[in-house]
């Protein structure tokens, strides 16, 4: 089903295979560098960035709405942002795969840059300041096809065999984790007006002008901290060590525009992607918006927050363990996924019957809620590394840059396409959690039927020893 697996020719490693009687899993004249870890930990810190810029308003869509004159359709908006900086994802796919990923980290770095100085700017004007966050939202969204896809493209180029999914869920997880951060920074530092607060009464409620300058204060700190990372890149991030680490590292690879073609007339890969898409494009809209759709159940701006941070933290710490499992156990890629997608249909449904509970007459208290809404975050968050590395195996030899770019644009046109229709439907947020769950149960489906393949690993097992 789908197409044909890659031929021998597609196989063959431009570095001299080992002899037969050796075994050790890396070939002649490859080399793992001491210093790729810092160039995983730079792309990393930018993605941080990049994913709590993204996240910024959501958490504090109370205090936004007081501050700014925003309303509900317009933090959508300001969410939604980020997966339409996906649409130009070709080009910055073509750019990492012509001139490396230092020139197109650097451009993605640029715009995060520019966009965070835009969204700084302190106009009295607020209808000027709201375009102007608008269009920095915008920019930062712009560095979103780098930042989100090209994960798997650093860790096969700069790692070995046996800490290439490691190194995928540190470089696509960290994205993640600066949107849990902003669950934390947002509402700690820019306090919640009144009327969101539960449960506790303030003596005299903040400002509008004291909120305005808490949130000033964070797009200050966010946008002195990517200016030091882009600096850094700037001075030192080489595209590719001068030794490739493996026999999958140094072989050829298809042109951009083969790939391109190869991509859309596998069914395999379209099947693989759509399972990955729906899931994690769904419940990543919804996080975005988790404060909006935690309100009617009463909970803080402060304890969505923390929901919304530990889902994510769990996902990436747990992600980054599934990695490293898979790593030591090759050939289960598939096996884990259907056990976090189960997951994750379970606890989704969970979740939403909870929030139902006038109808389903289930226990509402703040533990099931936690509970539940974390373990949806787990499970989703935690499948995306091991996605990623599925995708390579299935495509091989597709260079990984474009084939994690267009599974990453098609995961944020579905969380745009989530956001659009938020933005008409506002109020009533049920048939949000719905779409989480079906979301997951269908995405499980796709991946129970799907007939896995890893060429890539045959490449680095077989040719290499």
């Amino acid at each position: 089903m789908g197409a044909a697996s890659s031929t021998e020719a597609e196989r063959e490693p431009l570095i001299a295979p080992t002899s037969a009687g050796t075994t050790n899993s890396l070939p002649v004249n490859s080399r793992v560098y001491g210093r790729r870890w810092l160039v995983l930990t730079l792309f990393s810190l930018l993605g941080l960035m990049q994913g709590m810029v993204w996240n910024f308003w959501g958490p504090i869509q109370n205090s936004a709405v007081k501050a700014y004159g925003f309303t509900k359709s317009d933090i959508a908006v300001l969410v939604l942002w980020g997966p339409v900086g996906f649409f130009p994802f070709l080009l910055f796919m073509w750019l990492m795969d012509k001139k490396g990923l230092r020139a197109s980290l650097l451009l993605s770095a640029f715009f995060m840059l520019l966009g965070s100085a835009m969204r700084s700017i302190p106009l009295t004007d607020l209808h000027l300041r709201r375009w102007l966050i608008h269009g920095g939202q915008f920019l930062n969204g712009l560095a979103g096809p780098t930042i989100m896809s090209a994960g798997p493209y650093l860790s096969t180029t700069w790692f070995a065999p046996d800490q290439r999914a490691t190194a995928t869920a540190v470089a696509s997880l960290f994205s993640y984790l600066g949107g849990a951060a902003s669950f934390i920074v947002g509402p700690l530092i820019v306090p919640a007006p009144n009327d969101s607060q539960t449960g506790t009464a303030t003596a005299a409620p903040p400002s509008t002008a004291f909120i305005r300058n808490r949130i000033q204060m964070v797009l200050y700190a966010e946008l002195a901290a990517i200016g030091l990372f882009f600096v850094a890149v700037l001075l030192y991030f080489p595209s590719r060590p001068p030794v490739p680490p493996s026999v999958a590292a140094a072989s050829q690879r298809l042109s951009y525009r083969s790939s391109i073609c190869k991509l859309l007339s596998n069914f395999r890969f379209l099947m693989i992607a759509l399972a990955y898409a729906v899931s994690t494009g769904v419940v990543g809209g919804w996080s975005g918006v988790l404060d909006m759709v935690l309100t009617p159940a009463n909970v803080s701006q402060v304890d969505a927050g923390w929901i919304g941070f530990w889902s994510i933290v769990g996902g990436c710490v747990f992600g980054i363990a599934m990695a490293r499992f898979a790593d030591s156990i090759r050939g289960m890629l598939k096996l884990i996924l259907v056990l976090m997608l189960a997951g994750a249909s379970l606890s989704s449904t969970w979740f939403t019957l909870t929030c139902l509970s006038t109808i389903t007459h289930l226990p509402v208290t703040s533990a099931i809620l936690y509970t539940s809404c974390i373990l949806v975050g787990i499970f989703v968050n935690s499948s995306v590394p091991i996605f990623f590395e599925l995708f390579i195996e299935t495509v091989y030899p597709v260079p990984e840059g474009v084939t994690c770019g267009v599974v990453t644009f098609l995961g944020n046109l579905a969380t745009g396409l989530l956001l659009f229709f938020l933005t008409f439907y506002p109020t009533n947020l049920s048939w949000l959690n719905w779409c989480v769950t079906g979301s997951c149960v269908f995405s499980l489906v796709l991946v129970l039927f799907f007939r896995e393949s890893y060429d890539r690993l045959y490449l680095d097992v077989f040719v290499s020893v």
